[in-house]
């Protein structure tokens, strides 16, 4: 057996670790897995570990998705899963002595599956490589710490209002010293805490990383952190992109950035002057957002997010180190000039998102796409493309895309539709008790 891998090690110099939590990544960005007992988990670097294709394909209730093709009809096979190996860590929150290990499957043939979302980033990547640059990517994720699970009717706590507020940070210090050590801890590499506008919100930073596939990595697994954090202190974390009708929503905001093959920046010069690879870069971006808008907000709550004077645009344009447009250019030293995308909910798929918004700015440098005028800060986020604000539309734009089709390929765009035309489905069939507090007696 191969025992030069850090997840052996982690076992190894962790004698008293009785379970291993191993799992891949569903089309919803929800973890599937299996726990392993200590011995049986050593075969994950030998033999790795089957699962059904049919895991990413499943809708927000976990239920198998016909329409995917992956089960039914198929006989449901199994792909082999094998370790994304610098994920394997301990996980500080669990009962029993626990550690972790991300995996991503590869099908009968030995290839990387396509249905796996961190593979559908990978194919990105490697157009990005292929063309010689390499993707630096960070994400900024908020969220919201509450002392129960949201219902309806629950009352909103105390506490807006509070952004960037370091005496509010103390409201929950024990919960985020906790998420912070977990970071730590599973090699996730976080640096900034802050509070946000909401009650009970936060965000937490990631440090950038030239390896965007390990970048959506720290992003998953900080969501893993931070849920089971909250839950080790008797609360619970949302990441929903609008718990709250009237408070702030959470984003997944994304800075990125390209280097060249000899590891220089690729959007400012020397002097630090914003090149054409840049607005290129922001051209592609804002000629993809309107069709690729359900990547980034995949669910029925994530539209409830988009709000004029929200800091969450609903258009797509852009402007320079401008909150309230969709893309933000940061300029400063050559190898601080990036690219941030501030459409994209807490609640999305990082694989999917980052994949995104890399694919359309490989689409603008290599299409030459020039972006429209920078917008005044004035218009908050309401001039540019607009995009699609209703979840139906998003489905239907995403679904008939040559644009979506050619960046990502058919199959990949027909599954995540069958996807989330099973959620819209599912919704619909399910009378809100807003439905009959608004429409029982009133009609």
């Amino acid at each position: 057996m191969t025992r030069n891998t850090n997840f052996i090690a982690l076992l190894d110099q962790n004698p008293k670790i009785e379970r291993v939590e191993a799992f891949v990544v569903d089309i919803n960005g929800a973890p599937r897995g299996k726990w392993l007992h200590r011995d049986k988990a050593l075969s994950l670097v030998t033999k790795g570990l089957p699962m059904p294709y049919s895991v990413y394909a499943l809708d927000i209730w976990g239920a198998d998705v016909e329409e995917a093709g992956l089960a039914f009809g198929t006989g449901d096979p199994d792909g082999v899963c094998w370790p994304i190996d610098a994920t394997a860590a301990l996980i500080p929150w669990a009962e029993k002595p626990t550690a972790q290990l991300m995996l991503s499957m590869k099908d009968a043939s030995g290839e990387p599956y396509f249905a796996d979302p961190r593979v559908i980033l990978g194919g990105v990547v490697k157009r990005l490589e292929l063309l010689g640059y390499t993707a630096v990517v960070a994400t900024e994720l908020e969220f919201y710490l509450t002392d129960r699970k949201l219902s309806a009717g629950d009352d909103v706590p105390p506490g807006a209002g509070q952004v960037l507020s370091i005496d509010a940070l103390n409201e929950h210090q024990v919960v985020i010293n906790a998420i912070m050590d977990a970071c730590h801890m599973q090699n996730v590499p976080a640096d900034t805490v802050l509070r946000e506008n909401g009650p009970g919100q936060y965000e937490v930073n990631v440090v950038h990383c030239a390896d965007a596939c390990a970048a959506a990595d720290h992003a998953t697994l900080l969501k893993r952190i931070v849920k089971g954090c909250a839950r080790q202190h008797g609360m619970e974390a949302t990441f929903m992109a609008k718990p709250y009708g009237d408070q702030s929503g959470s984003g997944m905001h994304v800075h990125c950035s390209l280097l060249d093959q000899d590891g220089k920046p690729v959007f400012a010069d020397d002097t630090g002057a914003p090149t054409k690879a840049l607005f290129y870069g922001v051209g592609g971006l804002l000629a993809t957002m309107p069709d690729m808008m359900l990547l980034f907000a995949p669910h029925a709550n994530s539209y409830r997010r988009f709000r004029k004077n929200s800091h969450a645009p609903v258009s797509a344009g852009w402007g320079m180190d401008d909150r309230s447009a969709a893309v933000r250019v940061i300029t400063g030293k050559p190898t601080e000039t990036r690219i941030e995308q501030r459409v994209s909910g807490a609640d999305c798929n990082p694989y999917l998102a980052v994949a995104g918004i890399l694919a359309g700015v490989l689409h603008g440098i290599t299409e030459k796409i020039e972006p429209c005028a920078a917008l005044d800060p004035a218009d908050c986020g309401t001039a540019g493309l607009p995009l699609p604000l209703e979840w139906g539309q998003a489905i239907d734009r995403f679904a008939a895309s040559k644009t979506v089709e050619a960046l990502f390929g058919a199959s990949v765009r027909n599954m995540i539709v069958a996807c989330k035309r099973q959620d819209y489905d599912g919704m619909l069939g399910r009378v809100s008790d807003v439905d009959y507090r608004t429409y029982f007696s009133a009609v």
